[in-house]
Formats: C-alpha cells, sequence, structure tokens
C-alpha cells in the first residue's frame, strides 16, 4: 500500500490494538485526515525542514536513483 502523501511504501504498525498502516517516512497514519488542519503537509513544506543529506535521500527513494548522485547533483546546484 502506498502513502497517499508522499507516494513511498506504508508498514502495517502491530503495535497498536488496532494494526493500522503507516508511513515510516512522512508520518502518515491510515485513517487520519490528509487534508486541512495544523499537522497537514505538503511535499514542498517536508523537503524545506530536511537537511542537504536527508532531502537527497528522499528524492533517490522517489526517483529511484542512487543517493550519491542525488547529493552530487544538489550540492553542484547550491553552489
Amino acid at each position: 500500500m502506498n502513502c497517499p502523501r508522499c507516494g513511498s511504501e506504508m508498514e502495517l504498525d502491530r503495535h497498536r490494538k488496532i494494526p493500522l498502516y503507516m508511513c515510516y517516512n512522512c508520518g502518515y497514519i491510515e485513517g487520519r485526515a490528509t487534508e486541512g488542519g495544523e499537522t497537514a503537509s505538503t511535499n514542498y513544506n517536508h523537503l524545506d525542514g530536511l537537511t542537504l543529506n536527508e532531502t537527497a535521500a528522499f528524492l533517490s527513494k522517489g526517483l529511484g536513483l542512487p543517493e550519491k548522485q542525488v547529493a552530487d547533483w544538489l550540492a553542484a546546484k547550491m553552489n
């Protein structure tokens, strides 16, 4: 099952009384509203709070590219 917020694979969290699917990338939990509210954020808002290495890891996962290649590209764009 893919996360409706960020698109990454969701894991079944069995540590609860009722098992729910949870995205460990963005924190989305099945059954919570994805629109509105103070806790909802877009991918752009999520990226805004990440460091360069965290951003490279996030983008490489979504693009299917090696993390080093994305990190080198980001570093070149920042200089």
